[in-house]
């Protein structure tokens, strides 16, 4: 039987990875490209183009060829709407607040790294995880630092945590996450209940995988 490593430290992506987040996301994009008189996507659409930030996902979303000043401006309604309903339909993946408690119970340290912008970051953190989360960084490359897959963020967790390379993982859903982790310097654990199938994980070089949050415990 595999046996999982046990680390100190866990540093958790959020979109897809602790936080079923896409039905809001989808919302609230749905609605500043509505707002244009853009054409909507379906939530599949969507998915894919999660992973690198809301600035990217707006501009994945606008028609090819849109200005950028007319995708500032749909980025701006974005943000506007995402923050006040970013809870309407999000919730926990099952399983995961029994897995951040049992971390919590072990005495390990966990942070949060996602690409989405900072105040959504911290706001849903402290709402759905409370105390189980030692740290929560969001998109913040206007105070220099750099968003994922860049290591920037995993490092500052890191940082504040005092955590060292070799007794930290990292734990995300997508192909930036494992490149994210790669250039910390760490590894990771991908999942699969996430925004990414296996075969897509797999081509983007995924090496260990778990079907549900409580296999971190295997």
């Amino acid at each position: 039987m595999r046996v999982m490593k046990h680390y100190d430290n866990y540093i958790f992506d959020l979109d897809g990875t602790l936080l079923d987040t896409l039905t809001d996301l989808a919302a609230s994009v749905n609605y500043a490209l509505r707002s244009h008189n853009m054409p909507e996507h379906p939530e599949g659409n969507i998915r894919m183009f999660v992973g690198n930030g809301v600035r990217k996902l707006v501009e994945r979303a606008v028609p090819l060829n849109t200005p950028m000043d007319v995708t500032e401006l749909v980025l701006e309604d974005f943000r506007k709407h995402y923050l006040i309903h970013s809870m309407d339909n999000t919730k926990p993946y099952e399983g995961v607040m029994q897995m951040l408690g049992q971390l919590k119970k072990n005495g390990s340290h966990v942070g949060v790294v996602s690409n989405k912008f900072y105040v959504a970051t911290e706001e849903l953190c402290s709402h759905f995880f409370g105390n189980l989360v030692d740290v929560s960084i969001g998109e913040n490359e206007a105070s220099g630092i750099k968003k994922k897959p860049s290591p920037d963020t995993v490092l500052k967790a890191m940082q504040i945590m005092k955590a060292l390379p070799d007794n930290t993982v990292y734990i995300g859903d997508s192909d930036v996450d494992i490149l994210t982790a790669k250039n910390s310097g760490i590894p990771c654990i991908s999942v699969l209940w996430g925004f990414r199938d296996k075969e897509f994980l797999l081509k983007h070089g995924a090496t260990v995988f778990i079907n549900h949050p409580s296999e971190l415990f295997d």
